[in-house]
């Protein structure tokens, strides 16, 4: 095997990974229509992102996946609006980017996704709150991202301890 190839290995894995989940980000609001279901209540981006960072175990890579997905989605949709996708996308930078240091410095993996989770929704509360009107600051029932804050750290520290061994 000589050096180039090692090199695009994982290259490639990423493009491929990246084009996947951000194609799954762009189908969420079609999805959304189709079935007359309001999936954003689950916050279904996040859990692509925490695939993304479960699957590819690189912080650049996520934060790309933060970015991408968000923008992609809001470019070929019209969903979420821009100021709406501004704050998505810091949102999931501080999921990508907390997770990863907070699992590079070994904290329990429980821990860290619920931490990185729950920072994220600070910093997207934070942001809506200056981007957009206060009466739609809360679209969502707080008990519903609790949930899913619960729910999406477990699955993920549940993966992530088979994933990572």
């Amino acid at each position: 095997m000589d050096m180039i190839e090692v090199k695009t290995k994982p290259m490639v894995k990423f493009a491929v990974m990246d084009t996947l989940l951000v194609g799954a980000g762009c189908l969420i609001p079609a999805a959304s229509h189709l079935f007359a279901v309001p999936l954003y209540m689950l916050n279904p981006m996040m859990v692509l992102l925490l695939a993304g960072v479960l699957l590819g175990r690189d912080w650049r890579n996520a934060l790309v996946l933060a970015v991408l997905m968000p923008l992609l989605s809001s470019l070929l949709t019209g969903m979420p609006a821009a100021p709406k996708m501004a704050c998505m996308m810091a949102e999931m930078a501080t999921v990508a980017g907390l997770l990863s240091l907070l699992l590079k410095v070994r904290w329990n993996v429980y821990a860290a996704a619920f931490t990185a989770l729950v920072a994220g929704k600070a910093v997207y509360y934070a942001l809506k709150a200056l981007v957009m009107a206060p009466e739609v600051l809360v679209g969502t029932a707080w008990w519903i991202q609790l949930l899913t804050v619960v729910l999406w750290g477990g699955l993920f520290a549940m993966l992530y301890k088979k994933v990572v061994k």
